[in-house]
């Protein structure tokens, strides 16, 4: 993989790393101001905004991407930059249609989902309040993808923290001020707190437009050294476009559409076996904000590199260099499982510590987060075959996969929540994701001959390293669960701490032991071990 391609993978992983450590550590507070109940309904809406952001960014963003980097190859800038300008506008416009559409659409949206502790009327204040940010998210989404067509993912990273330090702390606030100060009800607070998503697109979009500026001297520097060989009409661009961009949609909206189901059918499911609306509710906030928040970090890795993964597969595909494109995969596929097997695992061992860190000790929510965790693994191979199943221009068969994925998640619902309560909803998941990943994997080697023996030795290697890891991981916890209170949330963080640096300390010692580190890393780890005077 190129040092441009890991530069910018590692500038996206960066970015993402800090927005979704942002992400974590509020939910401290907003856990302690708006509590399990707060957080099932700040999802119940959250949700059906996340399918909406995708309708009405239409896939463009990764689609422009993709459609830059394309005519950047050939050196046509001038197609790329009008390209650019006009989906901007289509953005705002999209974007503006979107939030009314939502926001009419809100009190049907309520009544899924009426059947927890709050009313329909509730539900349809705290989705319209979330609504307004479909007017800016889309045309902030379209700057990004530019940027990244053009291979430089610093505006994506720093404007991603941007927004969401702009949102968290306009979130806090908001929901301290009602609650406390104007001694108003969970319903306003939560609705503040969604409406923080509006404010926290202002501020990452203000930094996109400074950037912008900035870089208009270079970019017209482009336009002087354009070919200018190709005529072709924005119609037939977006005729190209249109064609690759629904795949995206499907991508973009495949967590989301999974957790939707468990909109329609969780609370109907646990009222049919007995549980009451308080009950639901609080387990539904579990479910779907408390852990899902934990269990995205470790694909965190993914989502960077199969951003940074579309335009560079692009190119390797148009130039016809197969060498380069295989050995890309073979190092996007690696890195990725490295980083993401070890964490997993890690967070099923020590669900309970973690989860009392963030939100409390509560057993239903340690045992969620131990079940969901292996789950990120199969969140992170999606993200990253998806995108490489849309670089070589084989997108529908990216739908294909999660289409029968979503199959399998609205069958099997209902059937194991009743069987196996919350967790049930997390089985069904499960299943749904490692379907429509073996088909994607299916695909590309089909579609491109790419083997994967490598890949299944270097995993059956981290795995092996991984289980002596949790091992020793297993062993610290047990002894510090003798001299501390796992149930203190002080104590927790401790235990999950000292665990996590000394797992994380054996791991990369028998990376660096087993040389599995120097065949991902090259002399990248020769290089850090020189700095670091470390003799392994």
């Amino acid at each position: 993989m190129s040092s441009k391609v890991l530069r910018g993978a590692f500038i996206l992983t960066l970015g993402s790393v800090l927005s979704k450590v942002l992400g974590l550590l509020y939910v401290i507070p907003f856990d302690a101001l708006l509590g399990e109940e707060g957080a099932g309904l700040y999802s119940y809406s959250y949700i059906p905004y996340t399918i909406f952001i995708s309708l009405a960014t239409a896939g463009m963003p990764l689609a422009v991407s993709k459609t830059v980097s394309k005519y950047n190859a050939i050196e046509e800038y001038a197609v790329s930059q009008k390209l650019f300008k006009s989906s901007l506008k289509l953005m705002v416009v999209t974007g503006f249609l979107a939030f009314l559409l939502m926001y009419a659409m809100a009190p049907g949206l309520a009544s899924l989902g009426s059947y927890g502790k709050f009313s329909e009327e509730d539900l349809t204040t705290v989705i319209r309040a979330v609504s307004f940010a479909l007017i800016i998210v889309p045309a902030m989404s379209i700057i990004r993808g530019f940027f990244q067509g053009h291979q430089d993912m610093k505006p994506t990273a720093v404007s991603q923290v941007i927004e969401q330090l702009v949102r968290i702390i306009f979130l806090l606030s908001g929901a301290f001020v009602v609650l406390k100060i104007l001694d108003g009800d969970i319903v306003t607070a939560v609705s503040v707190a969604t409406f923080a998503a509006t404010i926290g697109a202002i501020g990452g979009l203000a930094f996109l437009l400074l950037y912008w500026k900035k870089q208009k001297p270079y970019l017209n520097q482009l336009l002087a050294a354009d070919k200018g060989t190709v005529d072709i009409s924005l119609i037939e661009v977006y005729k190209e476009i249109f064609f690759s961009s629904i795949p995206f949609i499907f991508v973009a909206i495949a967590m989301p559409l999974f957790q939707f189901v468990d909109n329609l059918t969780f609370s109907r499911a646990m009222a049919s076996i007995g549980m009451d609306r308080d009950a639901t509710t609080q387990a539904f906030g579990i479910l779907n904000f408390n852990t899902q928040k934990l269990v995205v970090i470790p694909m965190t890795l993914a989502t960077a590199f199969s951003m940074a993964l579309v335009p560079s597969v692009t190119s390797a595909f148009v130039s016809s260099d197969m060498n380069a494109f295989r050995h890309q995969l073979d190092q996007a596929f690696q890195i990725l499982l490295f980083v993401t097997i070890p964490a997993v695992i890690g967070m099923a061992i020590l669900a309970d510590p973690i989860y009392t860190a963030f939100y409390g000790h509560n057993q239903l929510g340690a045992n969620i987060l131990a079940t969901y965790a292996p789950t990120a693994i199969l969140f992170a191979l999606f993200s990253v075959s998806a995108a490489v199943l849309q670089g070589i221009n084989q997108q529908k068969f990216t739908v294909l996969g999660l289409l029968v994925g979503l199959l399998i998640k609205l069958s099997l619902n209902i059937p194991l929540i009743k069987l196996f309560d919350t967790a049930g909803a997390v089985y069904a998941t499960t299943l749904g994701y490692l379907a429509a990943c073996l088909l994607n994997l299916y695909f590309i080697r089909f579609f491109t001959e790419y083997s994967y023996k490598l890949i299944v030795k270097r995993t059956m290697l981290i795995f092996i390293l991984s289980g002596i890891m949790a091992l020793v991981v297993w062993v610290m916890e047990s002894i510090m669960f003798l001299i501390l209170d796992s149930e203190g949330r002080w104590q927790a963080v401790l235990i999950t701490a000292l665990c996590m640096l000394f797992g994380g300390l054996v791991y990369a010692v028998l990376s660096l032991k087993s040389t599995l580190a120097h065949r991902l890393f090259g002399n990248r780890i020769e290089k850090l071990q020189r700095k670091l005077k470390l003799k392994v």
